[in-house]
């Protein structure tokens, strides 16, 4: 047996008294001596023989039973024992040695309140280190050598409750080492080792904290498990980046970040931290304290370096397309939050679940800050240079890209803008604004705002068509403008869904009526030249009449022919109701009067445009090149493409 020398020579000197609790007097580390401050040697001879009882007697037996097999596997006791794993070599030898351990313990409790002389207890001791030492050999090595059996991806797979453990009821016994009867279920190979591996983790572990060797324990495992994590990171592409790098990042290389990001977040998230989490919690079960601090120092370095990403592009320079990088984070931390606060609910691991949800709260403060700026954007444009032919303003084409692409986030900026409240001069929504109701009979938050921004710009063209000279001119700039952003929201299913209906019909209403502004204000003069029917009037007031209409239809058409409509419906439509206007009347006049003039010299200079002249030149109008009607106008003019009347 090994006994100390204090024993061995009867000596009274005694250690100094404990800093713990019972259940770990005797086991604050490697290098621990029997401490306990109630006896004193000459009281534990005293009072002994008769009363020594046959549960005393059971537990010297139980000490030396254990010594058999913790001398055994001590790990300095020979070249072999160095070298060769218990839980290696044999699964049954495993669970006598933890069982052997558990005895010990159970005697040296037994003991202390008894008189017994203090060798016993200095045995039991030392045995108990040697058993320790042997332990923290075993917790390594399988920790290192299932490192692929036990990677977080293949764990957080599995549920904890497919693992098996050493167990002290009967059942547990009966079972056979070298089988794992798990829910009836067959497991592959791979399976099987993990399975056991986390088995005799736990036993181990189990084994440690009871006998008060916890911290020895869970800083091996810190050790091994951290290197996992931060291996797992790297090869996921997590690193810590600086302000400067992100800053000086074009947009397409900060996009491809982004997306890296979501993708290694999505399984850093559920994958490594859930699998490391699943791990920890089966392992540690026996204490909380050390389950919490040993997965809170794991993965506390990881989940910080994770998250600081998306502030980096928070705390970025703003710029308006930066929003969709902000939200497509949004929707990703959203989405991995309920993952999130349940890996990390404990108290230890608060601050990265905080860290978190105070991220979210950023990205929507960002979110909102650049719509908010985007719309001072649209404020401010202060161009006054026109665009040639009332065409459309580059601005409207900015700005309606942009919504569009706001729209097809409105999932994502539903949930951002839900608690902020619309523009404080937003009452518009209630005369110019009609969107689809909410369950609760009010307008969608992302709606009002996205209408808010389509108004701003459309008071800002207002602005704009007033420089135009020409009345008719200006009305044409707002028709165009107007029809582009309807034709966007129409094509958009997002946007469109979210303006409704009704928005679509209101605002078609409106080009329908700056287009028929347009025409009465371009084309009042040509119309103008004729007399009220019936036409009753002399040769020379015909002549006069076909002169004012000479000289008003050549000055609208070279005027026209340099405006622009894009929209090919919108030029035809515009086309067609000049054409319905004009020719009909135009035909009226030419048939009553053209043979009162037919002796009139010169009757090509007095008479110039045909009716079917008029529709092909009313073809020539919206293409934004000028044209004379002097260089082209001829009554032997081949038709050219016709508009129906």
């Amino acid at each position: 047996m090994l006994v100390s020398e204090t024993a061995k020579c009867g000596t009274t000197a005694l250690p100094p008294p404990p800093r713990r609790g019972m259940s770990s007097l005797f086991f604050l580390s490697s290098n621990k001596n029997l401490s306990f401050s109630h006896y004193s040697l000459s009281s534990s001879f005293a009072g002994t023989t008769p009363s020594r009882t046959f549960s005393l007697s059971m537990m010297e037996e139980n000490i030396e039973n254990a010594e058999a097999i913790i001398t055994k596997w001590d790990p300095s006791s020979s070249s072999y024992t160095k070298l060769t794993f218990v839980f290696q070599q044999s699964r049954k030898e495993a669970k006598e040695f933890l069982k052997a351990i558990k005895y010990l313990r159970s005697a040296m409790h037994a003991l202390l309140g008894e008189r017994l002389p203090s060798s016993k207890l200095v045995l039991a001791q030392n045995l108990m280190q040697v058993a320790m030492k042997r332990l923290e050999k075993e917790f390594y090595q399988i920790l290192s050598t299932s490192r692929d059996q036990l990677d977080p991806e293949s764990v957080s797979s599995r549920s904890s409750s497919r693992t098996c453990k050493f167990d002290d009821e009967e059942e547990g016994e009966a079972r056979s080492e070298d089988e794992l009867d798990i829910a009836g279920e067959s497991i592959t190979e791979v399976e099987r080792v993990s399975v056991l591996a986390m088995s005799d983790l736990k036993s181990i572990a189990d084994c440690m904290i009871s006998s008060g060797y916890g911290k020895e324990c869970a800083k091996i495992y810190k050790v091994i498990r951290k290197s996992m994590i931060d291996e797992g990171l790297y090869h996921l592409g997590i690193r810590r980046f600086k302000s400067s790098q992100i800053h000086k990042m074009d947009s397409e290389a900060l996009e491809n970040e982004i997306n890296n990001w979501m993708k290694a977040a999505k399984i850093a998230v559920k994958t490594l931290f859930q699998g490391e989490k699943i791990l920890c919690d089966h392992v540690f079960s026996a204490s909380e304290t050390i389950k919490e601090s040993c997965f809170y120092q794991i993965t506390k370095e990881g989940a910080t370096t994770l998250f600081s990403f998306p502030e980096l592009i928070v705390k970025n320079k703003k710029v308006p397309e930066r929003i969709f990088g902000l939200m497509e984070l949004h929707e990703a931390i959203s989405d991995l939050w309920p993952e999130t606060e349940s890996v990390f609910s404990s108290e230890s691991t608060s601050a990265i679940k905080l860290q978190a949800l105070s991220l979210l709260l950023k990205l929507g403060d960002s979110v909102r800050s650049l719509l908010s700026d985007f719309e001072s954007t649209i404020q401010k444009d202060s161009t006054k240079v026109l665009v040639p032919g009332g065409g459309i303003y580059p601005l409207t084409q900015k700005v309606m890209n942009y919504v569009t692409s706001l729209a097809d986030y409105g999932i994502i900026l539903s949930d951002i803008l839900t608690d902020y409240p619309p523009p404080a001069n937003s009452s518009f929504h209630e005369t110019s604004f009609k969107s689809p109701m909410s369950d609760e009979g009010s307008t969608p938050a992302v709606s009002v705002h996205l209408a808010w921004l389509i108004l701003v710009l459309l008071c800002k063209l207002d602005i704009k068509a007033e420089i135009y000279k020409d009345v008719g001119l200006a009305y044409l700039f707002l028709a165009n403008n107007l029809h582009f952003i309807v034709e966007k929201v129409h094509h958009s299913p997002n946007l469109k869904l979210l303006l409704g209906e009704d928005w679509v019909a209101e605002h078609t209403k409106k080009v329908k009526l700056y287009a028929s502004n347009y025409e009465t204000t371009a084309w009042t003069k040509v119309l103008s030249s004729f007399p009220e029917k019936p036409f009753e009037m002399s040769s020379e007031m015909a002549k006069e009449c076909f002169r004012r209409f000479n000289i008003a239809f050549e000055e609208a058409y070279r005027k026209q022919t340099s405006w622009i409509v894009e929209d090919v419906k919108l030029r035809d439509d515009l086309k067609v109701s000049i054409a319905q206007k004009l020719v009909p009347t135009y035909q009226e006049f030419y048939d009553t009067y053209l043979v009162m003039l037919t002796e009139e010299k010169n009757l090509e200079l007095l008479v110039r445009f045909s009716p079917d002249d008029l529709s092909n030149y009313l073809s020539d109008l919206f293409h934004g090149t000028s044209t004379s009607v002097s260089s082209t106008a001829s009554s032997s003019l081949p038709p050219r493409s016709c508009l129906p009347l």
